[in-house]
């Protein structure tokens, strides 16, 4: 049986977890195409142009550690009848007429035995529903032709055979043959699963319409691998294909797509709570179409991925008798809660489905097809690219990009985009293509839904009121005690908050113990850590892009969502998931349009620990009864808290009672209410909703902001009602902000979405309370967490002595800020170990560093997991010192964190980078850039022969502040920042009174303007993507290095595969603690977990998928002495970060207001006087970092190696510490860091930094273009050439490289100075990245279309886009650039005629640009340069505009008002001279450029076209000539003065 499972999990859905490998976290993105006839007609030239589409995807798949194996590959067809016919045919088969038979293609393990006993149990379950089984064929597969199968894919090959079956004479329809299918095909599974607990087959497509070939291929090997697809007679109408990125490590045939309905390009991030709430409808569920459907359940089969789960829902709804594109249109909705421009009838019949089914969320390209219907649907936020042609003989192709198919160009009628939340439909019955309106509208009528809602719903302005009974007097101070309220909870998290409705700030990091070692009562909310999105799926923004956000949320019992009646919306709708006391009187009291509440008790004994489980179950018993019962809310109430009853936490009982529902099939049937006293902040409404709470009502919090009122000056005289509605609205921004982190956008796909990991909690815990979540070190037992809320009770109801002077005040425990009051809280930053330090920096005493060491030792095992770590010295021979490597090369390895020149000084700044200089270690930008004269210029620090400011590793991160050609060139290494420790998620901030003038200059921004960096999603939105980047900067500079920071949570090992297989070179792992800057404090303390648990995973994740080799590993996050350096290297890091201290060593004192500008010693301040008390040198830096490395060779000798290379890696030379750690944790288990790949004898995965180049992207383009001779000398002598190439999709970052070589020579704007020019001109499609990093003296042109990311960091020159001659379609009216074009842009200008697609020009900062349309997010973050557009645009334009102009031609009155996002911006006509010249001038040069007939047309008639123009006007660009009429005025009056 073992053998059998071995060989199994690679094809089969479930693949168990192995060691850190659990197939949950896996994640994927991809590449999809299609072709389609719309007449119907079948074709030869459909599968062989879906193969060709499939092919040109290549580069957005991967392969792992062969590159004969993919990561999966394959293509769904509209039934190949004829095909079919003939193989039957020659089988003796004669077929029934086409619709009446199906086809099934079968995975099987490869053994006689086993092939044959499944056979005979899927005979025998076709057999049982009537079906006829007519041939089982054996399928052809040829796995050596070519070069054959990689190894993987070739050890992991099932068996293959194709089932036909015929319809029986009962069943006369297409539906109902279907839907038979469907259950055939869901019991011949389970009923299988039961004979070998579920590791025997795999069906890859059971259906009447469409047929599945996949495997783990690569896109050219699917045609190779199947015969069936070489034959001429495979024929069909549609065809859906899929090249798969993914990040898994081990091998997984079943994984690949397309499934039986989809193809998906993303990723859902709500999957388990998808998953969860798909299981509880199943106790609501019925259909007639599949009388078995009780014994089809669990539709979502078991350990599948996040595509495989919607698949099986859509196979539910379409079976059910939905039709295809409206099963979809209910998973994925678009944005419509904030869209005031939709339709009413659309947006009644969205609220309407919101009743139903939660939104299936995150960035999402779903392909689809039935044979009857082919579409497409992108999701909310429009975050992956589709494309499409329509052709003058109704052909239609399409996919993740252009030119994956050569059209002639006189053949194409229509060139598209999918747009955010549209959906794209064919009708082959009708022979049609439905537009997204056209669909949209027909189903929005079907039903009366809006007059359903306004007769059916129930709102709080309905529902009857019921008196409040208040929290008794003097109870008050001690409820807060208990719930653990503190005078820090009052003064940083409340006061906030209720003053202004927005979440505390904080910077520094975090640095005190995790809650389970702490030794202070935690609550339990405090041992859950934030999940983010990073690399395989992008965060989003909340703030900028809130038009897709919302909190709005569907409460109450569910009905048959298989069904469509009135009653689905009898449920009350909630605007936000807390409720006041008042609302929740009235739920409580409830008795009105069927709906009554049952009100649990949850709390338990305060003299029993033991309670508290029994308490919980006994909560579980009573909710159950209370659903059976009829009650349609549950209240989960701690209110009997008193003297002898302690309150449960409340993110345990809530999440048990939901586990408990769910699994009782009664979820669906109740509203889960929780009143409770302790959440408080966002992160504990966050986790209440994560874990399955429909509303909370915090009635202590209300208590506590009463209380500041009373005490805080700065409370003084606001109304409750206003504090408490501030509050309430920064507890919306926060979960908002949460929300958008984890890339999901709105309440009712984060709740019960479970998006956390637990750090402490035991396994009796998680199994009762939070079923799912992972736990990967244990902790605290239901028992302990019982003595722990005791213990907090305690402070609240045990008497105090009279004499005690805090008798009426809350604790201070110093959480937040170091206290040395007893009891207070540790940290590992206290003042002693910074003054030991500084002291050994800046004096170079080895007894001063001795000291701090041992401070900072104590700390780490007070608050850290490594400090229950120690290495096992027993096991080793110590050496003599002399052996061991020395100083001068340990220290290589060390690197600064990525502290930004605009967040911290340039003296501090500069400093960092001279030290690490001196000993041959590297420093790093951060994201604001450099001042090139740091690297073209000698630095004057202390008189050391070629000290330099010039930073190594220059960061690229989402502002691209500072990115252009000559940075990127002037780096040794060239770092990708998706995350950082501090706010993982989230993107950087600087206050404009930060941004002086050699910081604009730097960062390419306006002098005393904030600056904001977008969370990393623009052209960072999935794992190809990221690919993509990489692939950028290694053609800008093909020397440096890339490495890619991620920060440490469950699945980042998954993640870091991924990255290792878009070949970075380096892997920053950074940890939960960190941070320099300012972030809110939910962030700081509650997202992110330890490196040592990220670092662990990520390499021991590398190793077992034979990645390891490819990549170094870096680790940074808390850093600070050998001790820290040697762990790290056992974890597997070959590098080290050191953040914090590196700015302590220079002198920062932890005065933890680097947001304020107001650092007292000039470290992160850029005030002129403060600055001027910077105490640091390199000097110190040097002595620091020196005495690190001294003791790395300590702890080597004693360990007895000579070198870090040989202890990388040995993670089985660390045990637990006994006894260090708080008699509360006793059951944590470390094994999960010290139960490591023993490699002691096995080093061939180290890979060597002195003798690895990087990564190769391999010859490109840019190659024959710099070899051609008059290219070349033009280059060198800064002379003019002129040159045309063919271009196709696959050639991607055109032009990068050509622009690095000539910036290595002559910098940013040299070659243009000297009078050089290259005009290069391109006929065809052009693949990604086109004209990235373009620069002075350069023209690039294409004469046909572009594809995402054009003109990214464009700093000069320009880049031209034209339809090709014999066009005839109108090209104002098509797509010819696709998404994020002028990413980053500082300079140049760009000109395209036709539209663009979604967020044209983000963080355009100097480039001038005219397109003739584009879609939603246009000129987001811009900070300068001029756009013009020429047609329309979609939603929330300009939002985060804060410098620059655009100009916007308004064809339909209002149009630019009710798509601008005014939070900033303003709107104005062109008033001045100086701005119609401006706008009249770029008109021209497109259209002289471009041929633009639209330009034309508008020139024409400029009298009148210029007033059809809208201009877009931030503030800091308000007195600019070409903004107000006032500014000539005075310039009219000066001159008429000086003459």
């Amino acid at each position: 049986m073992e053998s059998t499972a071995k060989k199994l999990v690679h094809f089969q859905e479930e693949t168990p977890k192995q060691g850190l490998y659990n197939p949950e976290e896996e994640h994927d993105a991809c590449g999809v195409g299609f072709v389609a006839d719309l007449t119907g007609t079948h074709t030869r030239a459909t599968i062989t142009d879906a193969l060709h589409v499939l092919n040109h995807l290549t580069h957005r798949g991967a392969c792992g550690c062969e590159s004969e194996t993919g990561d999966g590959a394959g293509i769904i067809v509209g039934m190949p009848d004829k095909f079919l016919r003939k193989v039957a045919k020659a089988e003796g088969v004669d077929l029934p007429p086409k619709g009446r038979y199906a086809v099934a293609n079968i995975f099987f393990v490869k053994d006689e035995k086993h092939v044959a006993a499944q056979k005979k149990v899927f005979d025998e379950v076709v057999s049982s529903f009537g079906l006829n089984v007519l041939l089982w064929r054996k399928m052809p597969v040829r796995p050596t032709y070519g070069k054959g199968l990689g190894a993987t894919a070739m050890a992991c090959e099932p068996y293959q055979e194709q089932l036909f079956v015929g319809a029986p004479d009962n069943v006369a329809t297409e539906q109902g043959f279907n839907a038979l299918l469907f259950e055939v095909r869901q019991k011949a599974q389970y009923s299988t699963d039961a004979i070998m607990a579920g590791l025997e087959l795999y069906i890859c497509s059971l259906s009447a319409n469409v047929v599945t070939y996949k495997g783990m291929l690569k896109s050219e090997q699917v045609m190779e691998y199947y015969q069936d697809l070489e034959d001429v007679d495979f024929e069909s109408h549609c065809a859906m294909v899929h090249s798969r990125f993914a990040t898994n490590t081990f091998p997984a045939w079943s994984r690949a797509h397309p499934y039986r309905y989809i193809a998906h390009n993303g990723e859902i991030n709500t999957v388990r709570g998808n998953k969860n709430w798909q299981r509880a409808r199943e106790g609501v569920i019925s259909s007639p179409l599949i009388p078995a459907l009780a014994e089809c359940c669990p539709i979502i089969q078991p350990h599948g991925s996040d595509s495989q789960a919607f698949d099986n829902v859509v196979e539910l709804l379409v079976n059910a008798g939905r039709t295809l594109p409206e099963a979809v249109l209910l998973m994925m909705p678009e944005a419509w809660q904030n869209n005031e421009l939709m339709d009413t009838n659309k947006r009644a019949f969205y609220k309407y489905s919101a009743a139903s089914m939660e939104p299936w969320d995150g960035p999402a390209l779903v392909l689809f097809t039935d044979g009857n219907y082919l579409g497409a649907t992108l999701d909310r936020n429009g975050l992956r690219p589709c494309r499409y042609y329509v052709t003058k003989d109704k052909r239609v192709i399409g996919g993740s990009e252009v030119g994956v198919l050569a059209i002639p160009p006189e053949d194409i009628v229509e060139k598209g985009r999918l747009m955010p939340g549209k959906m794209f439909l064919l009708d082959f019955k009708q022979g049609k293509m439905i537009s997204d309106a056209e669909y949209k509208n027909s189903i929005s009528t079907k039903n009366p839904y809006a007059a359903w809602i306004e007769d059916k719903q129930l709102t709080f302005a309905n529902i009857p009121q019921a008196p409040v009974v208040p929290v008794p007097e003097a109870d008050k101070l001690a409820m807060l005690r208990v719930f653990g309220y503190t005078q820090e909870t009052l003064d940083y998290v409340l006061s906030p908050m209720a003053i202004d409705g927005m979440e505390g700030l904080g910077s520094m990091g975090n640095d005190v113990p995790l809650a389970c070692l702490s030794k202070r009562s935690r609550t339990v909310f405090e041992f859950f850590k934030q999940l983010f999105a990073q690399v395989t799926n992008p965060p989003i923004d909340p703030i900028r892009e809130s038009v897709v956000m919302t909190l709005e949320c569907w409460i109450g019992p569910e009905r048959n969502i298989l069904e469509t009646t009135a009653d689905h919306v009898n449920r009350i709708y909630l605007d936000h998931p807390l409720i006041t006391n008042e609302e929740l009187a009235a739920l409580k009291t409830i008795d009105y349009k069927g709906y009554t509440a049952k009100v649990l008790d949850c709390t338990y004994s305060a003299s029993d620990p033991g309670d508290l489980a029994a308490a919980i179950k006994r909560v579980c018993a009573e909710a159950s009864k209370a659903a059976a019962d009829g009650a349609a809310i549950i209240v989960l109430s701690d209110r009997a808290t008193c003297s002898s009853r302690v309150p449960i936490a409340a993110p345990m009982v809530c999440g048990a009672v939901h586990h408990h529902l769910v699994n009782n099939l009664q979820r669906t049937r109740v509203a889960l209410v929780v009143e409770s006293g302790e959440p408080r902040e966002v992160h504990h409404f966050c986790v209440m909703a994560g874990f399955g709470a429909d509303a909370v009502n915090p009635y202590m919090a209300f208590l506590a902001i009463e209380r500041l009122i009373a005490e805080d000056p700065k409370l003084k005289n606001m109304p409750l009602d206003k504090a408490v509605y501030n509050y309430k609205k920064a507890l919306g921004k926060g979960m908002l902000k949460v929300f958008a982190k984890m890339g999901v956008s709105t309440l009712m796909s984060y709740k019960g979405a479970q998006v956390f990991e637990a750090l402490g909690l035991g396994k009796d815990v998680i199994d009762l309370c939070f079923c799912g979540v992972a736990s990967r070190i244990g902790g605290l037992s239901l028992k302990d967490l019982g003595q722990d809320y005791i213990n907090q009770h305690a402070k609240g109801f045990l008497p105090r002595p009279v004499t005690d002077v805090t008798v009426e005040a809350l604790e201070n425990p110093g959480d937040y800020h170091y206290r040395a009051t007893p009891g207070a809280e540790a940290h590992i930053n206290d003042p002693a170990a910074i003054a030991a330090m500084q002291d050994a920096a800046r004096t170079g005493s080895r007894a001063a560093f001795s000291t701090f060491s041992k401070l900072h030792d104590e700390a780490t095992e007070r608050c850290t997991l490594r400090g229950q770590l120690e290495f096992s010295f027993d096991k080793c021979t110590p050496i003599p010192l002399d052996q061991v490597e020395d100083v001068a090369s340990i220290v290589k390895r060390f690197r600064t964190g990525a502290m930004s020149y605009g967040s911290i000084s340039m003296e501090a700044h500069a400093t960092l980078a001279v030290g690490m200089n001196r000993i041959n270690a590297k420093s790093n930008t951060g994201e604001g850039g450099e001042d090139p004269a740091r690297w073209e210029q000698q630095a004057k620090h202390g008189d050391k022969a070629g000290d330099t400011e010039r930073s190594s590793i220059k960061q690229v991160a989402s502002g691209r502040f500072g990115v252009t050609i000559n940075y990127l060139t002037n780096a040794d290494e060239l770092q990708i920042k998706m995350a950082q420790g501090a706010k993982p998620g989230e993107g950087g901030e600087l206050p404009g009174n930060k941004v002086n003038a050699t910081i604009a200059k730097c960062r390419n921004s306006t002098i005393g303007v904030g600056l904001i960096s977008p969370p990393p999603h623009h052209d960072i939105y999935s794992i190809e993507d990221l690919s993509q980047l990489i692939y950028d900067l290694k053609n800008a500079n093909r020397g440096a290095d890339v490495s890619v920071k991620l920060v440490s949570e469950v699945g980042v090992g998954t993640v870091a595969a991924g990255v290792a297989k878009g070949k970075a070179d380096h892997i920053l792992i950074a940890g939960h603690d960190g941070g320099t800057g300012a972030s809110p404090l939910s962030s700081i303390k509650h997202a992110g977990v330890p490196w040592e648990l990220g670092l662990t995973e990520v390499h021991k994740t590398l190793l077992s998928s034979q990645l390891r080799d490819r990549v170094l590993l870096r680790v940074d996050g808390g850093l600070k002495t050998g001790w820290d350096v040697v762990l790290g290297a056992l974890a597997g890091a070959e590098e080290y970060g050191f953040g914090t201290i590196a700015m302590i060593a220079e002198g920062c004192i932890m005065a933890r207001i680097c947001h304020t500008n107001n650092c007292p010693v000039g470290v992160t301040t850029q005030k002129a006087a403060l600055r001027k008390k910077f105490p640091g040198t390199p000097e110190a830096v040097v002595n620091y970092f020196q005495f690190v490395a001294e003791e790395v060779r300590s702890v080597m000798a004693h360990l007895g190696y000579t070198s870090l290379d040989e202890l990388v890696g040995r993670g089985d030379m660390l045990v637990q510490r006994e006894g260090v750690a708080p008699v509360k944790t006793k059951n944590l288990d470390l094994t999960y860091l010290t139960d490591a790949i023993n490699t002691k004898n096995d080093r061939s995965w180290v890979h060597d930094s002195r003798t690895q180049v990087p990564n190769s992207n391999g010859p490109v383009l840019d190659d024959d273009i710099l070899a051609d001779k008059d290219i070349s000398a033009a280059i060198t002598s800064g002379s003019v050439a002129k040159k045309e190439w063919d271009i196709v999709n696959t050639d991607r970052t055109v032009g990068a490289r050509v622009a690095g070589v000539i910036a290595s020579q002559w910098g940013n704007k040299g070659f243009e100075d000297k009078g050089g020019n290259l005009h290069l001109t391109f006929k065809g499609s052009a693949g990604q990245s086109f004209g990235a990093f373009n620069l002075p003296g350069m023209t690039m042109e294409v004469v046909g279309e572009v594809n995402d990311y054009v003109g990214k960091g464009i700093h000069g020159g320009s880049i031209i886009i034209r339809p090709p001659p014999g066009s005839k379609f109108d090209p104002a009216a098509n797509v010819i650039v696709g998404n994020t074009a002028l990413y980053g842009a500082t300079g140049g200008s760009f000109f395209a005629n036709g539209r663009a697609g979604e967020r044209f020009a983000v963080r355009n900062s100097r480039c001038r640009a005219v397109v003739e349309g584009a879609g939603d997010h246009a000129l987001e973050y811009m900070t300068g340069g001029v756009v013009v557009m020429l047609g329309e645009t979609g939603r929330n334009v300009a939002a985060g505009m804060t410098g620059g102009i655009a100009y916007i031609l308004e064809e339909k009155e209002n149009f630019v008002e009710e798509r601008l996002n005014h939070e900033i911006v303003t709107k104005q006509r062109v008033i001045t001279k100086a701005g119609e010249e401006q706008l009249k001038g770029l008109l021209e040069e497109h259209a002289e450029k471009t041929g633009s007939p639209k330009a034309k047309a508008l020139l024409a008639d400029w009298a009148t076209s210029v007033k059809k123009f809208w201009q877009i006007v931030p503030p800091a660009e308000k007195k600019l000539p070409e903004c107000s009429e006032q500014v000539l005025e005075v310039a009219v009056e000066a001159a008429a003065v000086a003459a």
